[in-house]
């Protein structure tokens, strides 16, 4: 899906033409070897930030869990917790602080019942902050930290337990899943931290209008990175705010409703109201950015929108405004073949 969100820094300019090339490319095979296993390749690539990702998947057996081998590589400003709000918290600009990172996963799942799946994993990350101009950084503009381990990069082995359930029908659904992680530094210091997050989603029909509440939370602790906090603001997230323009903490607690409503077979409207706190955890972050960066630490946003609906591509727009009124509106493009 194609989402404008909030306008970054203006292009950086590599001296290259390539730099200025936007697009992705997405290559799937779903018998690779004759043997049911699915190959995965897909590129995408902005004006500020790219990512790669090769994933191989093995079905399931009578004795072995489906497994998933994934390799990505990505590229991004560090906008959900670096980012300076501005336009009264509405948009979020770089702070000049980029995030490149490649990880390495085994995914093991496997269903516990018919609504259960348990996933288990073990992935390999490694993170190197780069400033505007492409040089390696261990210290953001301000002197504080941008790494767990005050190096130039951070390595680590993560173990991740998660389970979902979910079951529908005619009249609604609900979903859960549970994430818990414990992360161990790989040839560096800190970065020994556990980590839980939870999702709870229903979904009620009203005749022809449809009522969907979410609860999000989540907590790290131990030694962490800045780049590890929860970000709170943005699609997603808190609408009306920008990428991170609430709050950056090691907690987060997030509401979500929307009341969706048919207007004609292939257009429907939508009433939503977000909130969004870090429980006051901000200043556990590592440099405490979301203080020097004035976040107020908890935000409301409320609008409405429309979603168009065809064969081919799905349409929405959201027009939203936050506690200190100022507007944003979002938009995204999505192909139903993809």
């Amino acid at each position: 899906m194609g989402v404008l969100d909030h306008p970054l820094t203006p292009p950086r300019s590599s001296g290259s033409p390539l730099s200025l090339i936007i697009g992705s490319l997405c290559i799937k095979h779903p018998n690779l070897l004759g043997r049911s296993e699915k190959l995965d390749v897909s590129w995408d690539k902005g004006l500020h930030d790219s990512n790669v990702l090769i994933a191989y998947r093995r079905p399931s057996c009578k004795w072995l869990a489906q497994q998933s081998f994934v390799l990505q590589h990505s590229f991004s400003p560090e906008i959900g917790v670096h980012g300076v709000p501005i336009d009264n918290f509405s948009l979020s600009r770089s702070g000049g602080v980029n995030l490149s990172r490649f990880s390495m996963a085994l995914d093991l799942n496997k269903t516990a019942s018919s609504n259960w799946i348990r996933t288990t994993s073990i992935k390999f990350e490694h993170f190197h902050p780069i400033n505007d101009d492409g040089h390696s950084i261990s210290r953001d503009l301000e002197g504080f930290p941008v790494t767990g381990s005050d190096g130039p990069h951070d390595s680590m082995v993560v173990l991740r337990e998660e389970s979902q359930f979910a079951k529908e029908n005619d009249h609604g659904f609900t979903q859960f899943s549970l994430q818990i992680e414990k992360g161990f530094p790989v040839l560096s210091k800190g970065l020994l931290f556990n980590r839980f997050k939870f999702v709870a989603s229903k979904g009620v029909r009203f005749g022809p209008a449809f009522l969907l509440t979410s609860l999000t939370g989540g907590s790290i602790v131990g030694a962490m990175a800045p780049y590890q906090a929860f970000a709170i603001g943005g699609l997603g997230s808190v609408r009306g705010y920008g990428k991170g323009a609430v709050g950056s903490g090691t907690s987060c607690l997030l509401a979500n409703s929307e009341l969706i409503f048919p207007l004609n077979k292939m257009l429907e409207g939508t009433i939503f109201l977000d909130c969004g706190t870090d429980l006051g955890s901000g200043h556990r972050v590592p440099g405490n950015p979301a203080l020097r960066r004035g976040k107020p630490g908890s935000g409301v946003g409320l609008g409405y929108g429309l979603r168009f609906k065809s064969r081919l591509v799905h349409f929405r727009v959201d027009y939203a405004i936050n506690a200190f009124q100022q507007r944003s509106v979002y938009f995204g493009i999505s192909n139903l073949a993809s």
